[in-house]
């Protein structure tokens, strides 16, 4: 079995910054592509920023220039740089992950959640 677990999520004020961390255990040979998505109350759950295995990184155009996805491969983490908060940003995060086990087929694995509020 496969688990991602996150970290780092809080209340911050507009203009802050919050670092979200997302590591995978379990039966892993490697992981493809690693992503991060949102979702805001009454609102459907949406694509933040994804990074593949080579680390080539896109992101929404409403967070690009600000949050910055990055991820070790060694450790089979994740993260969520995020600058510049706003409060258009509160929301649950939730960390993806594309992972290959030892008997070589793929499946797509989420997190938990975290949540990030910004406050004005």
């Amino acid at each position: 079995q496969v688990q991602l677990v996150e970290s780092g999520g809080g209340s911050v004020q507009a203009g802050g910054s919050l670092r979200l961390s997302c590591a995978a255990s379990g039966s892993i040979a490697s992981i493809k592509t690693m992503a991060w998505y949102r979702q805001a109350p009454g609102k459907q759950r949406e694509l933040v920023a994804t990074i593949t295995s080579s680390s080539s990184t896109r992101y929404a155009d409403s967070v690009s220039g600000r949050f910055t996805i990055s991820r070790d491969n060694a450790k089979n983490t994740v993260y969520l740089q995020m600058n510049g908060l706003k409060p258009e940003d509160t929301a649950v995060y939730y960390c993806n992950a594309d992972v290959v086990r030892y008997s070589g087929t793929s499946y797509d694995y989420w997190g938990q959640g975290t949540q990030v509020t910004v406050s004005s």
